[in-house]
């Protein structure tokens, strides 16, 4: 199996790096993602996960995630007021390091065998970052959609970092169409890369109504003078390769941010 590589960090993302995608933030400080080859939001098994990052770990750090994935699979789920992993997932930053900590924190997660509820708790009580970590974890850890409601609070707000991580493969699995469809253009509105959404290919293909809301948004945006992002031409394609993309307004690769 290919080793994970690290993606360079853009300026002005967050400062904790997700291991999952090679997306990039702006709400937050900046981060460096960690992510195994092949498609942008195909997540890293946690076997390999956990190989790559305790290998960049200094000493220290990999013997605290050693000490926390040990008590995360010695007391999974959730024991009283607040559990100790949900104690390592908030110390994960400062022990690992911003480039690791959302890394560590997914593999706590996985060794706790956080259920629906669990990570729930996680996430509505947690920070940005722990919320991110949270959204990762879903694919390996809840098989139905009893976790949408993360994804659909995620996908509410305008944290890109949030944002990249809510439309991985568990909205690919579970979302339905029209809330897929605003998630995509969710990332056209904030300047996500759609190449994080998972499974955009199969998803966008012969979608006529998504089709018809990417021509209006981009009708909208050539009417008020601002550039037509160059994803939403991708996309559009991808909904019918026949269609003619809009052509672009304004200076070529201007992402979809309102100015």
């Amino acid at each position: 199996m290919t080793q994970p590589r690290i993606s360079p960090a853009t300026p002005g993302a967050d400062t904790e790096g997700h291991p999952l995608t090679n997306a990039r933030a702006d709400t937050e400080p900046r981060r460096d993602t960690v992510q195994p080859s092949g498609p942008a939001t195909t997540p890293a098994p946690p076997a390999e996960l956990r190989g790559h990052v305790t290998a960049h770990l200094d000493a220290a750090g990999r013997a605290w995630l050693r000490r926390a994935i040990d008590e995360a699979a010695a007391h999974p789920g959730t024991h009283g007021p607040i559990s100790t992993w949900e104690l390592r997932i908030a110390e994960a930053g400062r022990r690992c390091g911003s480039e690791y900590a959302d890394a560590a924190r997914v593999l706590i997660l996985h060794a706790a065998r956080a259920d629906a509820d669990a990570l729930t708790r996680v996430y509505f009580q947690g920070t940005a970052a722990e919320r991110r970590a949270v959204l990762h974890a879903l694919p390996h850890l809840v098989p139905g959609p009893e976790a949408l409601p993360l994804v659909e609070d995620a996908l509410r707000t305008n944290d890109t970092s949030l944002l990249t991580a809510a439309v991985g493969p568990y909205a690919a699995r579970h979302l339905d169409a029209h809330q897929w469809r605003h998630a995509v253009l969710k990332c056209l509105f904030t300047g996500v890369p759609v190449a994080t959404v998972a499974e955009l290919d199969r998803r966008a293909r012969d979608d006529a109504e998504l089709a018809r809301m990417l021509g209006d948004y981009a009708a909208e945006r050539t009417a008020a003078g601002r550039p037509v992002p160059e994803d939403l031409h991708r996309v559009l394609t991808l909904t019918d390769p026949r269609a003619t993309p809009p052509a672009p307004h304004g200076p070529h690769g201007t992402d979809g941010k309102e100015s």
